[in-house]
């Protein structure tokens, strides 16, 4: 599959990898980097088995949280909003109203729930839609790593 080992990710990335596995426990299948809107690149988005979406944000340090201004532009484009950090994460600076995960490389917990605002039918398809391409897109950029596709973004 993949030729990285764990000691080739950045900070962000084993957490992104560990927020997937906690997912994956509660019914949930992510994908990392997705954009759900132009302008916005969230770091884990996960679809539940009701179509519910989250949006995770993985933040590694305190200066990786302060210099994240978009975040709140992602709250449109999810039911539930989470933060993802390690243990030694000062989470007093987390705003409230979000969700909070602890996480690390292998696995992680919600401390926190996030509330629920659903999205709109229409808004829900969209992202739906978006998802499964980008998930498609992957799985084939892994199967077939020197392919260009003739017509790019299909």
């Amino acid at each position: 599959m993949s030729d990285l080992s764990l000691g080739d990710l950045k900070p962000g990335q084993l957490l992104a990898r560990g927020v997937g596995r906690l997912l994956q426990g509660h019914g949930f299948v992510s994908v990392e980097e997705f954009v759900p809107a132009a302008g916005l690149r969230v770091d884990v988005m996960g679809l539940g088995p009701k179509s519910e979406i989250w949006v995770v944000e993985c933040k590694s340090s305190r200066v990786d949280f302060t210099s994240d201004a978009k975040w709140q532009g992602y709250l449109d484009w999810c039911d539930r909003y989470f933060w993802a950090v390690d243990e030694a994460f000062p989470t007093d600076l987390l705003p409230e109203g979000t969700g909070l995960m602890i996480a690390d490389a292998y696995d992680g917990e919600i401390l926190r729930m996030a509330p629920e605002q659903r999205l709109a039918p229409a808004r829900r398809k969209v992202l739906l839609h978006k998802f499964a391409t980008h998930a498609a897109r992957r799985l084939q950029a892994l199967r077939d790593p020197g392919f260009v596709p003739l017509r790019p973004g299909f």
